[in-house]
This record gives structure tokens, sequence and C-alpha cells, in this order.
């Protein structure tokens, strides 16, 4: 057992005897090899390797080491809210978010549920996390996000958006614009940036200030795309036919698009951002990746919010696989067919889990793989006091179906040594744990006892719900899904 005063920033590190799933090209396995880290990078992975003097060792055998994961999509301001919508359907998610209750939450409720979302992604070890913040609804509120996100040593982008405004409005604050040039006007692949905001599919698309304010900052934009009832065809064809639809847009969900509009975003070289736990449960849509395999669309995995479900990418990989299989055999079952082989295999989605993340992201050149000169963002899996660590035969197909975050022995950011021997090394769990409890303790004082309850055990709701959720627009896209239900 390596002594956590030995782990400190700076110090080589050398892992021993792991199963390292490179994630190459190649998707090479190599067993029993060693992988060093000195500084920021990944010095060498091969057998025997000679580390410097003064290096620290990580016995690994017995082991999976693998690429830190990637999250392309997680309201990290919501954490606060664990579980508190568990059997919420996406309709009651949108009322008491963004007709509701969004709107009390302070810049420290932001920071609170941030820095806890922060610290969970790094013990999980997904490694890069894109915090989708719409809830900024001042510049306070992405202030206190950000000193959330640089105070764990994870890697972060800030993906602004505020639902309770047009983003042709908040995009064009003069004090948005200068939040972004004091908070990101320097490259740090510590913390990247996007602008987060949905297209309702209006034909006047107001959207398009929007777009243009990202492309005059140079900056990405990521979108809730094909979700039901909310966001559609009309909202890819309107950027399409537009110019905005561009090789770093990242399209989470994509869950109910047709042909024509996955075409459009293999064309213009896209991502889509898959939500498995999500679209099954809230009602976004079946979970795409069948669709986006056969269009070719690149896919990064992502959680959405811990207001429902988990917050690691095991999950992730498990229900994506889960999904995309039922659907294949689903399908041949309906033309009275079987499938004799699986097409989406362990190995993809343990891709999808950290170099499709870095692909999405833009940062493939520099993690989302185990490759000397990469930075050192790494996950070794082991745990020996667990019974379903061993034997390890399939190392992929272990990842996926076997492991879970309690197995999560080591994780490295930036060369830097952030959980060890299963357990946080450079995370204040008593903070987090302290400034949530205030926020809870204010969340329910502003909803009170009654409502408090309601909101966790919703039935009908009594708000009215019109065709899309965002209370910044009267477009009504003609959908019949909400009609039936609630009523005001």
């Amino acid at each position: 057992m390596t002594a956590t005063a030995e782990l400190t920033p700076g110090r080589p590190l050398i892992f021993r005897n792991a199963t390292v799933l490179t994630l190459d090209d190649a998707h090479t396995i190599d067993n029993d090899a060693d992988v060093l880290v000195v500084g920021e990078r990944i010095a060498g992975v091969g057998h025997g390797l000679e580390a410097p003097e003064g290096a620290v060792e990580i016995d690994a055998s017995g082991g999976i080491l693998m690429p830190g994961m990637i999250d392309t999509h997680r309201h990290m301001w919501q954490t606060a809210m664990r579980g508190y919508g568990a059997d919420w359907t996406l309709t009651q998610y949108f009322v008491w978010y963004y007709l509701n209750w969004g709107k009390v939450f302070r810049p420290e409720d932001i920071y609170a549920g941030n820095l806890l979302a922060a610290i969970e992604a790094i013990d999980a070890g997904v490694t890069t996390t894109v915090d989708w913040s719409h809830g900024l609804q001042t510049v306070d509120h992405a202030e206190a996000a950000v000193a959330a996100l640089t105070e764990v040593p994870g890697r972060f982008v800030l993906a602004y958006g505020n639902i309770q405004q047009g983003p042709w409005e908040w995009s064009a604050a003069p004090e948005f614009r200068d939040f972004v040039a004091r908070r990101f006007g320097t490259a740090n692949d510590m913390l990247g940036f996007q602008m987060a905001f949905d297209v309702t599919g209006d034909p006047a698309f107001p959207e398009r200030a929007a777009f243009e304010v990202a492309r005059e900052l140079g900056v990405p934009v990521t979108t809730h795309a094909g979700v039901w009832g909310a966001t559609n065809d009309d909202g890819i064809r309107l950027m399409h036919e537009n110019g905005f639809m561009t090789p770093s847009t990242i399209y989470v969900h994509a869950a109910t698009l047709t042909r024509d509009s996955y075409n459009r975003i293999a064309a213009t070289g896209g991502s889509a951002s898959v939500s498995t736990e999500s679209e099954q449960s809230a009602g976004q849509g079946y979970p795409p990746t069948w669709r986006l395999r056969e269009h070719g669309i690149p896919v990064s995995l992502s959680m959405d919010t811990s207001v429902w479900w988990s917050g690691d990418l095991f999950s992730a990989m498990r229900t994506t696989l889960g999904a995309d299989r039922a659907r294949e055999h689903l399908e041949a079952h309906g033309k009275q067919e079987t499938v004799t082989n699986c097409h989406l295999r362990a190995e993809d989605v343990v891709d999808w889990a950290t170099r499709g993340g870095a692909r999405a992201l833009g940062l493939d050149g520099a993690v989302g793989s185990v490759e000397e000169g990469k930075k050192a963002d790494l996950v070794l899996i082991k745990n020996d006091e667990s019974p379903v660590m061993f034997p390890v035969l399939n190392p992929y197909g272990h990842v996926v179906f076997q492991a879970q975050r309690g197995d999560v022995h080591t994780v490295v950011v930036n060369g830097r040594v952030v959980k060890h021997d299963h357990r946080l090394v450079a995370a204040d769990l008593g903070k987090a744990r302290q400034v949530i409890a205030q926020t809870v303790d204010y969340l329910q004082g502003q909803l009170g006892p009654d409502a408090w309850t309601e909101g966790m055990h919703p039935e009908i709701p009594e708000t009215t719900v019109l065709d899309n959720p965002y209370t910044y627009t009267e477009w009504d896209a003609g959908s019949a899904q909400w009609k039936g239900g609630a009523t005001g």
C-alpha cells in the first residue's frame, strides 16, 4: 500500500503490472504492463519500465488501468437535490426547474451543487466533466459555478446557459462577454468553455443571435436536440440552413430525430452525447445509439443530472449497452429474425466513455487514451476486497458489467493523484457536506413542507405546461405530447 503522504504533486509515479486498456487507435490491451507518469504527462507505457529516482510505485496487479472517463453533459448545479426527482417525468422536471423553483437558486446554491458534483466525478473516475450549467441567471451565479470547478482538481468545461431567459438575451449582455473574457481569455485545458442553449423550432429562429455570439467568441455550442415535445427536427433544420452546425457542436440526447436530421448531423461532423439512464426513464426518446451507429455519428456518454440518476459512467456504459442491444433484438423480432451476433460491444462503450468524450470536446490530442505524451488522466480499477474483481478475463466486459465506482482505486488528473486506495486525497468532502446542507435547508424553507413533499412525490402537475418548457418563447411546435396531461 502506498502512503498518501508520498503522493505529492509533481512527484513521478509508476503503475506496475496492470492490465492496461490503452484506448489507442488499435484498442491495444497491454497485460502486466507499467505506466509511468512524469509531470503532467504519460512518460511511458510498457513492460519493466525504469522509473526515475524517487518515483512512487503503485501495485496495479489484478487491476485495470484505463483513461479517465469523460462526461459530456451533466447539470452539476442540481446535485444538491440528489435523488429528489427519482419518480419524475421530464414534464415534472421542467415544471420544477424551468417554471417553479429553478429561479430561487442563489449563487451559493450553484456553488454547492457544483462542488459536490465535481468531487463526485473524480471519485468515480470521471476526470473530465462538462458542467451543462443552465441555472446561471446572473454572472454572479456563473462566478460561483467556476469557483467550485476550480476548487476541485478535475478537468471541467463550463457550458454556460440560463433556462430563465432566451439565449439571444443573456448572450448579448455586456456582463456575459466580460465574464467570458475575464475567466476564459487565457487558454486553460483544465477549464474549458461552451455555450449551452436549445433551439425550439420557432421559424423566426431567435436563437440565431446566440449562435452568432458563439461564432464571434470562437466557442462550441452544446444543445438538447431531439427531445420529445421540446426540441425537434425543425431546430436541426434551422441550425443547418443557417450554417450553425459544426464539428464542435454536441447534440445532447438526439433521441427523436428523423433520418434527415441525423444525416445533417453526420454531414457536418457533429457528435451526440447520449444519457441513456435519462432517456430511458424521463422520456426524451429511446436511447438513440442504434440510430447514431447507422449514420456514423460519433458518440460520447453523459449522466445528465443526479436529481434522478447515478453520477458515474459505469452506469452509463452498462445501460447504454443494454438499451442498444435491447433495441437490436426488438427490431429483429419484429421481422421474425434472431440476432446471432451483437453489433455493439463492451469495447465500444468503453471507448465512448473515454476517447469518445475527448473527441467531442476537441481534446483527443491531449486525453482519452493511455499513450506516451498524452496528459496523465488515468483510472485504476482494482479492489482486492471484492469477490467481483477476479478473475479479469475480458477487461472491457469487466469494466462495463462488473466494476462500479467503489472499485475505483486510484485516479490521476493531469499527473496529480486525486484519489488513492479508494479514498479522495485532494478534495474537501466535509466542506461540500456543509454547503449542501445549507442549500437543502434554504430550498426546504423556500418551498415549504407541503411543496417540498409534493415535488418529491408528484402527481399531475397543476402548472400549465405548453408545447415546450421554455419560458422565454411563445412558440408552439404543435406537439400533442403535453396537451392531454397538465391543466392550468
